[in-house]
């Protein structure tokens, strides 16, 4: 119900999306949102956006670099991520909720490897 893709090997500075498209149950979420998960570590909020309204919520880490959208026509959710550094090489995950934060989505898909060289 949710697939993402757009992981890959990339230097750092580069540029990677992502993307995350939604189906079935997941329509009934407001919330979207990403997280991700680096080697022997939890699995960290990254960005949110609030389906209704558009708001957006992200993790200091990644503000001014990464950048959450989502195309309603295509069910799909995206994450620009810019100038990108080692320390942001994890599996990434899109989830889907109606709450704000980890414990707030219901709905999570298989992660997308994003690996950034130095």
């Amino acid at each position: 119900q949710l697939q993402a893709s757009g992981g890959g090997l990339v230097q750092a500075g580069g540029s990677l999306r992502l993307s995350c498209a939604a189906s079935g149950r997941t329509f009934s979420s407001n919330i979207m949102g990403w997280f991700r998960q680096g080697p022997g570590k939890e699995r960290l909020f990254v960005a949110h956006i609030v389906l209704s309204a558009g708001n957006t919520y992200y993790a200091d880490s990644v503000k001014g670099r990464f950048t959450i959208s989502r195309d309603n026509a295509k069910n799909t959710m995206y994450l620009q991520m810019n100038s990108l550094k080692p320390e942001d090489t994890a599996v990434y995950y899109c989830a889907a909720g109606n709450r704000l934060g980890f414990y707030g989505m219901d709905y999570w898909g298989k992660g997308t490897q994003v690996t950034v060289s130095s």
